[in-house]
């Protein structure tokens, strides 16, 4: 099983200080972060993808492609590429160069995003979200699998015998997910094309996500992809700990407080009972985090968010620090424990779907 970071990129003052870091320091954090990750054993960094104030990633290939040159086994991914506002044309080729410079080590996640005005932005209409999800996706998924391609659709311009270039490493395309938190037709979608399937599922109780992976992995198999517990499936989660799990409420208590996602609502415990933020110690992490296979069945990726609302840096990379060492451990013995042996016991990588390419 996979385990990694991901992050959104937020700039957000420390409540408890008031101090706001400046982008540059966000951005160097984030790399930080990074670093950490690989220094721990983790197997992914993800970071989102945003154009808009207080977020700072708003291009994440360059960012990934600079980490890829700083470590040499973490895979990079994105926890967020819009597919709606991008042109399928950059997608393709900024990913495939990436592949190139990371050796393999890239996947993405295909989103929506959840910022309105983004879709005028780029000359888009937020009314047009699915179906530009559906359609451009198609696209780049042609363009990354045939050397020439013709296209007519009705969102971009037509191509005629276009090429995008570099081709994809080995000819073996990045791994695709598609996120999503409440949209059925991008579970359909994952399902169609035997992609793998995150649900980012840190804001709503698990009731809502069993719903959406259960009809992603009904579709999986469905469409002859293999069956339905076999299925890639990826989950989000948010952690804090320490030692003392009443020292780790009362240290994040007012950054969760103040969040500018889920600030200013339901209390630290409400929401901690009904989503998977855990606040405690490594092993109440631990815990919490087994539930999740309870919940949605065998999975092979899950992706922990440590950095947001105005955490400082040192106390993100303490947290990595005992993630790696204390929490990963424990969970990677247990999952393998339970996974039957037919499930993919981790995502596709580029090795792996090289050697299906031969095959």
């Amino acid at each position: 099983m996979q385990f990694g970071i991901f992050t959104v990129g937020d700039v957000t003052p420390d409540p408890t200080t008031g101090r706001v870091p400046s982008e540059a320091e966000r951005i160097q954090a984030m790399v930080a972060i990074a670093d950490k990750a690989e220094e721990t054993g983790l197997d992914v960094f993800a970071t989102g993808e945003h154009h808009n104030p207080p977020f700072v990633p708003s291009s994440p290939t360059t960012m990934l492609g600079y980490i890829a040159a700083r470590t040499e086994r973490l895979i990079l991914s994105t926890a967020t590429t819009l597919i709606t506002t991008n042109d399928p044309v950059k997608i393709a080729e900024d990913f495939a160069m990436l592949q190139h410079l990371a050796g393999g080590r890239v996947d993405l996640m295909m989103g929506r995003g959840n910022t309105g005005p983004v879709y005028p932005w780029f000359g888009k209409d937020i009314r047009d979200g699915i179906p530009l999800a559906i359609e451009n996706y198609h696209l780049l998924h042609r363009l990354w699998r045939e050397d020439v391609v013709d296209w007519e659709g009705e969102f971009r311009t037509p191509l005629q015998s276009f090429t995008s270039t570099p081709r994809p490493l080995d000819g073996v395309p990045p791994f695709v997910w598609h996120g999503s938190i409440r949209s059925p037709e991008i579970a359909e979608q994952a399902a169609y094309y035997g992609d793998g399937f995150f649900a980012n599922h840190i804001f709503w109780p698990k009731e809502h996500f069993q719903q959406l992976i259960g009809l992603y992995r009904r579709r999986y198999e469905h469409y002859g992809h293999g069956s339905a517990d076999q299925a890639i499936v990826g989950l989000g989660g948010q952690v804090f700990m320490r030692k003392n799990s009443q020292d780790a409420v009362r240290e994040f208590r007012p950054y969760f407080d103040n969040a500018p996602v889920y600030g200013h609502g339901p209390s630290l415990e409400e929401f901690s009972a009904e989503t998977p933020l855990t606040v405690g110690s490594p092993q109440q992490v631990i815990e919490k985090t087994l539930t999740f296979r309870d919940n949605f069945g065998d999975y092979q990726r899950q992706l922990f968010l440590m950095d947001h609302a105005g955490l400082p840096l040192k106390t993100v990379l303490e947290q990595i620090d005992m993630l790696g060492e204390e929490v990963v451990p424990v969970l990677r013995k247990e999952f393998e424990s339970l996974r039957p042996a037919h499930v993919p016991a981790t995502a596709p990588t580029h090795a792996s779907r090289l050697v299906e390419e031969v095959r």
